[in-house]
């Protein structure tokens, strides 16, 4: 189904799934999902083949993985966050306007009476869905391929605590969530630099610069006092949700900066977009 065959239906009030059925009808999609939940995978077998592996040495968690498959999760995630999540959701979100625009169909979606308003949102929740689907493709693929190669047992916890596999299936759960919301404010900053072009490349790179540079300026001491605001500052506080009991405050500290970054680069997109001149 064609872009132009999808604008109608916006009309009735399907702009929204018309935009993640197109979303997810693309091969591009699946392709990096399909690559996101290859990571835990590999990070197992890796472990498996492997006879023993150092202590302390790798990510966080690897040495755990041959005691409790469950750990394959865990370390899946902690090894995407810094560049292939952030990757593959700067290329959906640097693609969600200028693509449109490259490929001459934003035209056609802005006859449909939703409005500018309306076809933004929808795009930016393509984007926000997309996120939740990046995640959960690395952590239900770490879980899957932990139980099937090494034991499931309760989890000892960060704290000492154990807990059952039911609930540290949950702990898991939460730490997706966590890394999701924590993907939305990029999502934003992707939304808002795609309206700035007509090059969908040159929106994705950008999305992708930003998330590396907060990164980098977040590892300078010297930078202390910018740290607290930078997009990724919190994107590794998940620790406290592998505590007993689990602390929430870096959850809202994250959410609260993440619920900023939607803000002030929505409203720029908003700004830039509904005074668009837009002629392809």
């Amino acid at each position: 189904m064609t872009r132009a065959q999808l604008a109608p239906a916006a009309k009735g009030g399907g702009l929204f799934l018309s935009e993640l059925s197109v979303l997810y009808r693309r091969r591009r999609t699946w392709a990096m999902l399909v690559a996101l939940a290859g990571i835990p995978v590999l990070i197992a077998l890796a472990v498996r083949l492997t006879s023993r592996v150092p202590s302390g040495r790798g990510p966080a968690f690897l040495d755990r993985i041959a005691e409790n498959g469950l750990f394959a999760a865990v370390t899946g995630l902690l090894v995407s966050i810094p560049l292939f999540l952030p990757l593959t959701v700067g290329v959906v979100a640097g693609d969600t306007i200028a693509g449109e625009a490259g490929l001459g169909t934003l035209k056609y979606l802005l006859a449909a009476p939703a409005g500018r308003v309306r076809l933004l949102l929808a795009k930016y929740v393509g984007a926000a869905v997309f996120c939740l689907s990046a995640v959960l493709a690395v952590a239900l693929s770490g879980m899957a391929i932990g139980a099937l190669l090494f034991p499931v047992r309760p989890v000892t916890l960060l704290s000492g605590d154990t807990v059952s596999v039911g609930e540290a299936m949950v702990r898991v759960l939460l730490i997706a969530g966590y890394i999701t919301v924590s993907l939305l404010g990029m999502a934003a900053v992707g939304l808002f630099l795609s309206t700035l072009t007509d090059v969908p490349v040159g929106a994705m790179a950008a999305t992708i610069v930003v998330a590396i540079v907060s990164q980098v300026l977040d590892n300078l001491p010297q930078l202390e006092w910018l740290h607290p605001w930078l997009l990724s500052h919190y994107w590794l506080g998940f620790a406290d949700l592998l505590r007993q009991p689990p602390s929430f405050d870096n959850f809202a500290s994250n959410a609260w900066l993440q619920l900023g970054y939607i803000a002030v680069f929505g409203a720029l997109a908003y700004g830039r977009f509904t005074t668009k001149d837009v002629l392809s």
